[in-house]
């Protein structure tokens, strides 16, 4: 049986995120943990999160939990949602500034909110069905179509430093990274628990995965 680790520290959907694991998945344990153990033991692990991303990371710091991402991140399958992958740049304008876990070198930035020409604001944050568009070929987007709709809902996006770790773009109204990926780590802006169809794809997709691309 496969174990999947769903990391808890108290800022994400927990309860979403594990129940569609658990219902995509085949012979496949799911647990929702802080433990450092069963994190660093499982065969595949999943870091979600929603919130502020200054109390991300506190609470990430108060548990010991820096060091064991850093380590299961070069290791085994390993997804980020929402926060779970802004926490994996290196910083984020949010709260004044904060450190991130420099997985990816970049930044997160909030979205611009001057006015357009036509005198109409950016709605702030971003939430909703919206378009991701592939930008290379990944197991994770297998028998998922292109421009699938996935839901978002956020303030700050993903700005990676070098776009070839860009495995999605999503327009609000400017291009965005919406999935960055290496080796074996994938990480998405949306919520594919929330995201119907192509979300469970893509969550059965991670169960299936062995890391490699």
């Amino acid at each position: 049986m496969s174990r999947v680790a769903v990391i808890d520290y108290g800022m994400g959907n927990l309860r979403s995120v594990s129940k569609a694991l658990e219902a995509v998945g085949n012979n496949v344990e799911v647990e929702v943990t802080s433990d450092p153990k069963k994190i660093l033991a499982a065969d595949h692990v999943v870091f979600p999160g929603q919130g502020a991303i200054g109390a991300c990371m506190a609470e990430l710091q108060n548990l010991g939990l820096t060091d064991v991402i850093q380590t299961v991140a070069a290791q085994k399958p390993f997804l980020g949602i929402c926060i779970g992958m802004q926490l994996l740049l290196t910083h984020s304008d949010e709260n004044d500034g904060v450190e991130g876990l420099n997985i990816f070198s970049g930044n997160v930035r909030h979205f611009d909110l001057s006015v357009a020409e036509d005198g109409s604001h950016l709605k702030v944050p971003h939430m909703g069905w919206n378009e991701v568009h592939q930008t290379i070929s990944h197991p994770l987007w297998d028998n998922i179509e292109q421009d699938s709709r996935f839901y978002f809902v956020h303030s700050y996006f993903t700005a990676p430093d070098d776009n070839k770790v860009t495995a999605a773009t999503t327009a609000y109204p400017d291009k965005f990274t919406s999935a960055v990926y290496k080796d074996n780590i994938f990480a998405v802006q949306f919520h594919p628990e929330k995201s119907h169809h192509a979300g469970l794809q893509l969550l059965s997709n991670f169960l299936n995965w062995d890391g490699q691309v």
